[in-house]
């Protein structure tokens, strides 16, 4: 079965340890990774929250990073390819030996939040094994399994998803709403209170799988 493992890895173990600690409050986002040979990667990263000339000056500096080519600027924000050539077995035993697609990549400060989606649990193992021969440190944070419920699919308990579902086939919110909190809470059989607080977390934890997946681990 299909499975998403969240974890945390020291950026040591990783890429970028350099650029993370010149740069410790900024955020490192990798938008997309591709293999670039057996000795190097090469991801698409998002760098935010500091200017175009500090960026650059430490990603220069940095020894794990080469081929560093700025894609685009956008206010506090800049988009850069390049390829990671130092410090990438643990990716590359990921995306080859155990089959996983990695989701998420989020570094700030010293460690990177990964999110990796492996074909079948078992192949897990693989990384679990490989981390343990090379004493690379991965911490994991959860282990879920994607089965025939789309609620999991997305952080979210069966309750959850049930009222975000409904809410949005009713719409709850579209400007204006075409029903109230009350309707949906009488429609699912449920109270008031009990819709309200799922909607509330089941909207918070859709936003923190998607949007800022890993960012309030590394704080």
């Amino acid at each position: 079965m299909p499975t998403i493992v969240s974890g945390t890895v020291p950026a040591s173990d990783l890429a970028l340890s350099h650029s993370l600690e010149a740069l410790p409050e900024l955020l490192f986002e990798v938008e997309r990774i591709v293999t670039s040979g057996d000795d190097a990667l090469m991801p698409m990263l998002w760098v935010r929250g500091g200017s175009r000339a500090e960026i650059e000056s430490a990603l220069d500096e940095d020894p794990t990073v080469d081929d560093v080519d700025l894609l685009g600027e956008f206010d506090d924000e800049c988009l850069f390819r390049m390829e990671w050539v130092s410090r990438i077995d643990l990716i590359m035993q990921m995306l080859t030996n155990s089959e996983a697609t990695v989701l998420d990549a989020v570094g700030k400060n010293d460690r990177w939040k990964v999110r990796v989606l492996y074909p079948r649990r078992s192949l897990f193992s693989k990384t679990h094994d490989f981390c343990e021969e090379h004493g690379v440190e991965f911490d994991v944070s959860s282990i879920r399994e994607l089965d025939e419920e789309p609620a999991g699919r997305y952080g979210l308990t069966s309750a959850q998803y049930e009222v975000l579902s409904e809410a949005s086939r009713r719409g709850y919110f579209k400007v204006p709403r075409e029903v109230s909190l009350s309707e949906l809470a009488d429609e699912l059989d449920i109270s008031h209170q009990a819709a309200s607080e799922r909607l509330r977390r089941a909207t918070d934890a859709l936003v923190e799988d998607t949007l800022f997946v890993g960012m309030t681990e590394l704080e």
